[in-house]
């Protein structure tokens, strides 16, 4: 067993950070990221991590810097959120289509306007299509191992990808939790550093990002295709490994009291405490309601999802990030839905929009999702536009 330590989310990625030894960080601050960076800037200076620490003039730049990084075949580690993440956008698509690996996190935050710094998942969604691996966590333990398979997996020859691992602003970000923390050479052995992947090299000329005529362009798109889809393989092999490691289990999705569930709710992140714990309420009254949570959202685990909600009635999928114009309202709605019926089944959905700009989730809000789904579990029409939790009307 490691080192239990009491740690926020931010300082507990950050220690992980240190154990996996980048030799790059780019650091631009923004809340509520900055005490990551700040931490690993302290852990630098103290010579307790020996890397290059770069304080750069703008995410876009910080993001940059790591590509150049890792096309030079260093790990690098970068974090933002937000409008920071937003900057950084036109980065993203590059960084994965050239293949680079790397971790960055996103402690996600609202996007403006209006401006808000509060927690929600809409800097999240934003990137779901850039070519990048994306998970996200439940809790500052969960923040903490997250870090140690990003390298794992983005540096496997099989996947050369980068990954973005993610926690709920403040929520988990800078509330204090026991996290074990491994030691350096543990952590190494775990995620070791593999340059697997082609790199600069002025003895082996490269080029990378040329121009992409229609001749090449489509084949480039076809390949990361293919490499987030063989991903998923290296994801499960990497959390199997983790848990005989470390003694903790993940997996892509994670199911609470769903064996003889009527009906459903699926979501992510911090909020799905307060449903289980609703679940456990509900279950007292005879309630047959259960819970999802989609831990690893790219590539999307359709098939898990499926399987897991395939004897449920109706599902009701909440979404912290609202999609203006969709019909579902929300990115995770249209992938539940999307996988449901990918997978022929005779199970319904509908979507919730809740915790937008930080509005906390009660538990008397996932009642109101609980009411809707036990009013609609056995009708043939539900609700086609997402329902509102928690707002004023």
């Amino acid at each position: 067993m490691g080192k239990v330590l009491p740690l926020g989310g931010n300082y507990a990625v950050a220690y992980a950070v240190k154990a996996c030894k980048p030799e790059v960080i780019t650091a631009y601050p923004i809340s509520p990221q900055t005490t990551i960076v700040e931490r690993l800037s302290e852990f630098v200076a103290n010579g307790e991590l020996d890397a290059e620490f770069l304080h750069v003039e703008s995410e876009h730049s910080a993001l940059s810097v790591a590509i150049g990084a890792a096309a030079a075949g260093a790990r690098s580690y970068s974090a933002t959120c937000s409008q920071g993440l937003a900057l950084m956008n036109e980065l993203l698509y590059i960084m994965a289509y050239v293949r680079l690996p790397m971790a960055l996190t996103i402690v996600a935050r609202a996007l403006s306007a209006p401006i808000n710094i509060w927690n929600d998942h809409s800097d999240f969604m934003s990137v779901n299509d850039s070519g990048w691996i994306m998970m996200m966590s439940s809790s500052n333990q969960e923040a903490y191992d997250e870090i140690l398979l990003a390298y794992r997996i983005a540096e496997d020859p099989r996947v050369l990808l980068p990954v973005i691992t993610a926690m709920d602003g403040y929520i988990q970000s800078h509330v204090v939790e026991p996290v074990e923390i491994v030691d350096d050479e543990e952590a190494l052995s775990f995620a070791p550093k593999r340059r697997s992947w082609v790199t600069l090299n002025p003895d082996k000329p490269v080029t990378m990002g040329p121009v992409g005529d229609p001749n090449w362009y489509f084949e480039f798109k076809r390949q990361l295709w293919e490499a987030m889809k063989g991903s998923r393989a290296v994801f499960d092999e990497a959390v199997a490994e983790f848990a005989k490691k470390f003694g903790r289990s993940y997996s892509a999705i994670e199911t609470y009291r769903l064996d003889d569930a009527e009906v459903a709710i699926v979501g992510m992140g911090s909020f799905m405490g307060t449903i289980k714990a609703y679940v456990d309420r509900a279950r007292k009254d005879g309630i047959k309601v259960g819970a999802l949570r989609v831990k690893l959202f790219r590539p999307f685990p359709a098939e898990d999802v499926a399987k897991a909600l395939s004897n449920v009635k109706l599902v009701g999928v909440m979404d912290r990030a609202l999609v203006p114009g969709s019909p579902t309202g929300g990115f995770l709605h249209s992938d539940v839905a999307c996988s449901i019926k990918q997978a022929g089944l005779d199970v319904r959905t509908l979507g919730y929009i809740a915790g937008l700009g930080g509005r906390l989730l009660t538990m008397d809000n996932v009642r109101q999702m609980v009411d809707v789904l036990l009013k609609y579990k056995d009708s043939k029409e539900v609700p086609k536009e997402p329902i509102f939790i928690g707002v004023r009307e």
